[in-house]
């Protein structure tokens, strides 16, 4: 007797897709961390960006004034993270009903990306305000070669100043407004008050009376962050350096670089930084199907998972500037986490472990992290402190900040390039060398270059009179023959 069996082949189950949208802190940080909880092919990770590298954002005041090399102040997501697939491109639309994601390259068609677990990780980027002059003139603080430029722009300023006499041009290419008075303001305005210092001493033609420094304040005091005390001890050593921070006061224009103020004033200046407010990254969130709540921001549930306490939209997830994570602490604003790095890190690290609880059928677990303190560099050997009701200023709060965010570097090859790059600070001196040319790099070559010639129109030869190439071969006979026409 012969038995046949029947046997059905049966396909591996497909690995589950996650896809992260965004390389800053709470991205990188949730692919980073993926990598070493999920086990191989438990899992594939993509992460799209339209930069091929994290940004540390506290340093760039730091990278403004020169304290920091540019590269080191940022994380090649290719390097670090090595079992990701890393697409340099644009998320531009999330449709999350049919788990697609549109992504647009900066070349080629754009295409769809399917995806079984979304991240939505896309920060922010500037708020600003419908003000006269300030798209065409000002410039942000969220990005690394917008902290370049900020260098560059004014230490090129200093060169132009050096050749003019005492006036108004002059004084304008030597004075620096920021807007915003928050901790990015108020860093940025200090670091560049310390680098101006520092920059004189290369400039004996000018002084420390020909540098005007502005921060400007829409609320009653500076850095929220911190106590009131606080601030007030930051007011009193920025007016001891010569620096002015006009409080209860709004930017009212800033055509051609004048920028007028609600009190009256208008102070010229070829320098004006922007910091002001973020906004969640406008491109990824109207171009979603995600909830969102009345201040453009993905709503989410304290566990990082897409929604509200009545309903989780499945297979979502969401961290970061780009997100409103509610505060269980009972410390955030408006009873929601607070846009900084301190929660965006820890954000995408629980966001990791959260993932893989779900890939393995677990519960995950909701976010509770209370604000550890605050520090800010307010120049070199200066900063600011505050950790509960302990608060001071000085080269202690200095010394605090550096060694936090130098610790908060992420990677150890990252710490080592900051720190080493400090210390060569330390013994060398400040590095004054300014390359805003590198802006414009193909200048002298466009300048010196060879170029073709522009093509000649053709020129047709008059008609030659029958006879006249026989009569030039005879000089006495054309002369005979003008001596007769000319009686």
């Amino acid at each position: 007797m012969t038995s046949s069996v029947n046997s059905t082949a049966t396909s591996a189950p497909a690995v589950p897709k996650i896809l992260v949208v965004g390389g800053g802190y709470a991205g990188f940080y949730t692919a980073w961390k993926l990598e070493k909880t999920l086990r191989k092919g438990e899992a594939e990770i993509t992460v799209v960006d339209p930069l091929p590298y994290m940004t540390y954002q506290p340093f760039l005041p730091e990278v403004a004034a020169g304290s920091i090399e540019a590269r080191h102040s940022v994380v090649a997501l290719r390097r670090h993270l090595k079992r990701s697939t890393v697409i340099t491109a644009k998320v531009t639309g999330i449709d999350h009903a049919h788990k697609l994601a549109t992504i647009t390259p900066p070349v080629g068609e754009p295409w769809q990306q399917e995806y079984d677990q979304i991240v939505v990780t896309a920060g922010a980027v500037s708020r600003t305000f419908p003000i006269p002059g300030i798209a065409d003139n000002a410039i942000g603080l969220k990005s690394i070669e917008e902290a370049v430029a900020i260098r560059d722009r004014l230490m090129s300023n200093f060169d132009k100043a050096a050749l003019l006499p005492p006036g108004p041009e002059r004084d304008r290419l030597l004075t620096v407004v920021v807007v915003g008075g928050g901790f990015a303001g108020i860093e940025v305005f200090a670091e560049l008050r310390s680098l101006a210092s520092a920059l004189l001493g290369a400039y004996p033609q000018l002084t420390f009376d020909d540098t005007h420094f502005h921060l400007i304040e829409a609320m009653g005091r500076i850095m929220p962050e911190v106590s009131l005390a606080t601030s007030e001890k930051v007011l009193a050593e920025l007016a001891q350096r010569g620096a002015f921070v006009h409080l209860d006061t709004q930017v009212k224009g800033a055509v051609d670089g004048n920028v007028e103020l609600s009190t009256g004033d208008v102070i010229p200046t070829d320098l004006i930084i922007w910091t002001a407010g973020v906004m969640a990254n406008p491109q990824v969130v109207r171009g979603s199907d995600l909830p969102v709540e009345e201040r453009g921001r993905i709503v989410t549930r304290p566990d990082l998972r897409v929604g509200t306490d009545e309903e989780i939209v499945e297979g979502a997830w969401a961290a970061g500037d780009v997100s409103a994570v509610p505060d269980l602490t009972g410390g955030g604003v408006g009873g929601f986490c607070v846009p900084n790095a301190q929660h965006a890190v820890r954000q995408g690290k629980l966001l990791a472990k959260n993932i893989t609880a779900v890939l393995r059928g677990e519960a995950p677990r909701d976010y509770v992290h209370k604000n550890l303190g605050a520090v800010a560099g307010l120049g070199l050997g200066r900063g600011a402190f505050q950790k509960g009701k302990i608060g001071f200023t000085g080269p202690l709060a200095w010394l605090a900040h550096r060694g936090y965010h130098g610790l908060a570097m992420p990677t150890w090859e990252r710490k080592l390039r900051v720190i080493g790059g400090w210390c060569n600070n330390l013994l060398l001196g400040r590095d004054l060398v300014n390359l805003q040319t590198v802006q414009n790099p193909r200048y002298v070559f466009e300048e010196f270059a060879a170029r073709p010639r522009p093509a000649q129109p053709p020129v047709t030869p008059p008609a030659e009179p029958r006879g006249a190439g026989k009569e030039a071969d005879k000089p006495e006979a054309v002369d005979a023959a003008k001596a007769a026409a000319s009686r």
